[in-house]
């Protein structure tokens, strides 16, 4: 594409030679001749005096700065994705119908379906418009999945489950799997049959070797625009609101709801049965056990990385935090009445 094209689809200015073929996008360091750049933190300044980039995104205080040419837009990582999208060269999911696929007769399928080698499309199966399923996918009976939709190789989607319009579904991901419900029986356990489902809303993406189960009497809920990272574990009944981000190898319990645009960071884990606000932004290695009701409030925990001998001897403090607390109060209370005299 031609940097005015480029500054067209984003609706932004350009200077410079407009006329320049960008064939992929590149960071400043490592751009050559022919890729597209962006800076949006104005202390990198100085990597655009050496890049080679042959354009370059950037806001409109830096525009002077710029040796070439380059596409003013107030937000430059927006545009940076926007481009990449532009100029994506990754190939489709499937194309065709493969010979070894197994499609149920009963399945419905859309204008434009691919679906890959020894896929199976269960009976009374949906699929909308241009939806691409991968290689050894399964969709178990009556699943229905709206149009644009990629499920990568691998995927498995069980009964009664829905996927919207949109969607992306990385490699072996399984959604509708049986929630965690047993009762116990003098030591015996007693599955209890999970009989609710997942439905999940439009423009949803989902990491790969992600488990989302089903409800067990509700459903479980992902809605539109939630953003779900490898390795997740989504317990039978969560729900999660609108707009939401959630990071690498998060694990929900069962029945939590995470309200809209909240910010989950990596390895978090969640309480069972609990509420958390919109807004709300989990740092990384978060336990968090109680609802948080405070909407666009920040929660921290975990234990930062510490030399192992130090790490050592606050482990040893830690365990000797009661009997400081009631020697603390000991002190607080001679304090006080040596204050009253």
């Amino acid at each position: 594409m031609l940097v005015k094209e480029i500054a067209q689809q984003l609706g932004a200015s350009f200077i410079g030679d407009g006329d320049i073929n960008i064939t992929r996008v590149a960071n400043l360091a490592t751009a050559h001749e022919g890729d597209i750049s962006f800076l949006s933190d104005p202390k990198y300044r100085s990597a655009l005096e050496t890049s080679q980039a042959s354009c370059v995104m950037v806001k409109p205080e830096l525009k002077e700065h710029v040796k070439g040419a380059a596409i003013v837009l107030n937000d430059p990582y927006l545009g940076f994705a926007r481009v990449a999208q532009m100029l994506d060269t990754t190939p489709p999911v499937a194309e065709g119908i493969a010979p070894s696929a197994i499609i149920h007769p009963s399945a419905k399928l859309g204008a434009n379906v691919a679906i890959g080698p020894n896929a199976v499309i269960g009976a009374e199966v949906e699929l909308g418009d241009n939806v691409q399923i991968g290689a050894n996918c399964v969709l178990g009976p009556k699943v229905k999945i709206g149009a644009n939709t990629k499920l990568y190789p691998l995927v498995s989607v069980y009964h009664d489950c829905e996927i919207g319009a949109h969607c992306l579904i990385q490699s072996s991901t399984v959604i509708g799997g049986d929630g965690f419900g047993y009762a116990n029986d003098k030591g015996e356990w007693v599955k209890i049959p999970q009989t609710g489902r997942v439905i999940i809303g439009d423009r949803v993406e989902i990491g790969a070797c992600t488990c989302i189960d089903r409800g067990a009497l509700d459903n479980t809920i992902i809605e539109s625009n939630v953003i779900i990272d490898n390795l997740c574990q989504i317990a039978h009944n969560v729900k999660i609101g609108y707009g939401t981000a959630v990071a690498g190898g998060t694990t929900f319990a069962g029945s939590v709801t995470i309200g809209k645009y909240c910010i989950i960071g990596g390895t978090s884990v969640f309480n069972g049965h609990i509420t958390i606000a919109d807004q709300v932004t989990i740092s990384g290695m978060c336990m968090v056990m109680r609802s948080i009701t405070e909407p666009k409030s920040t929660y921290s925990s975990g234990i930062p990385a510490q030399p192992n001998a130090e790490w050592r001897k606050t482990a040893a403090r830690v365990l000797h935090i009661n009997d400081m607390y009631h020697r603390l109060q000991e002190l607080e209370q001679k304090v006080a009445a040596l204050q009253e005299h």
